[in-house]
């Protein structure tokens, strides 16, 4: 049986690819002109680290300006507390180091072992966004298993998690303040998951930013009225004031994103703007 699509559907089809494909050729093309920075095994502890303090400033200037302007202290989750510079400082401190001591040398590693290659083409953009959804699904899961164990034996919150809990009240720089073995597990899980579906470079990295930036708007503090949160319909997405809440109560909304598992598990506490 000939299952061939005839021909003008079939040039349809490769138009349509061809069609997503050029949505991100050109964004393609200029990162892959920087090949040897990226192909430098310095260049994945520059891009986590430069992401991540770039997705914090903005909240960092929240933080300073809403204590004087209270047309923004309406949007802090908890607008009894503010964190200082004296709270911040360390948090910066402890990054700093994790990413020189701990993140570079992982990646090294992975650099001389698995060196990248670097396609010609890039990949089509529904393909970037099932992939990217995907892997976020993947790590949600991940790391939901991961954070109900380290809550539900005393040993493990004690000895790897508690680190984490220090703040009551989450400010952005408080995303990466955590133990080495949490930082590495997160790390991995991260990594993982496009590896393991076989993604594009371009989609990894677009990826990790959407990872380190959910990650950093949900310790930060803030219920915007662009958040993530509000974006997801049906209240599929927890967001800040779901992991806040977290924080502040300890035994509820393990899931780092979506609300799926903890509902699941029963595990949900409703924060007031979900």
């Amino acid at each position: 049986m000939n299952c061939s699509l005839p021909d003008g559907a079939l040039l349809r089809y490769t138009m349509e690819g061809r069609r997503h494909r050029l949505c991100l050729q050109s964004l393609w093309d200029f990162v892959a002109a920087k090949e040897p920075l990226i192909k430098s095994p310095f260049f994945p502890v520059l891009f986590s680290f430069t992401a991540y303090m770039a997705f914090c400033l903005p909240y960092i200037a929240l933080d300073f300006l809403s204590i004087r302007l209270p047309n923004l202290r309406k949007y802090k989750i908890q607008p009894q507390n503010y964190p200082t510079l004296g709270m911040m400082v360390p948090c910066i401190i402890q990054s700093v180091y994790h990413h020189v001591m701990l993140i570079f040398p992982v990646t090294f590693l992975h650099w001389y072992w698995r060196p990248m290659n670097l396609p010609v083409i890039a990949p089509a953009l529904p393909e970037v966004l099932l992939q990217v959804t995907v892997c976020l699904l993947l790590f949600d899961f991940e790391y939901f298993l991961w954070h109900l164990l380290h809550h539900r034996v005393p040993w493990l919150y004690k000895t790897f998690h508690k680190v984490h809990h220090k703040h009551v009240s989450t400010f952005a720089l408080t995303t990466q303040y955590s133990s080495v073995w949490e930082l590495l597990s997160l790390g991995f899980f991260a990594a993982i998951n496009p590896l393991l579906l076989g993604c594009h470079p371009l989609t990894e990295m677009i990826f990790f930013l959407v990872n380190i930036f959910l990650s950093v708007e949900d310790h930060s503090g803030y219920d915007l009225p662009w958040s993530t949160h509000r974006l997801v319909p049906f209240g599929l997405y927890g967001g800040a004031p779901h992991h806040d809440l977290h924080h502040l109560k300890f035994k509820s909304n393990y899931a780092p994103y979506f609300t799926h598992w903890d509902k699941l598990f029963g595990t949900f506490t409703k924060s007031h703007s979900n």
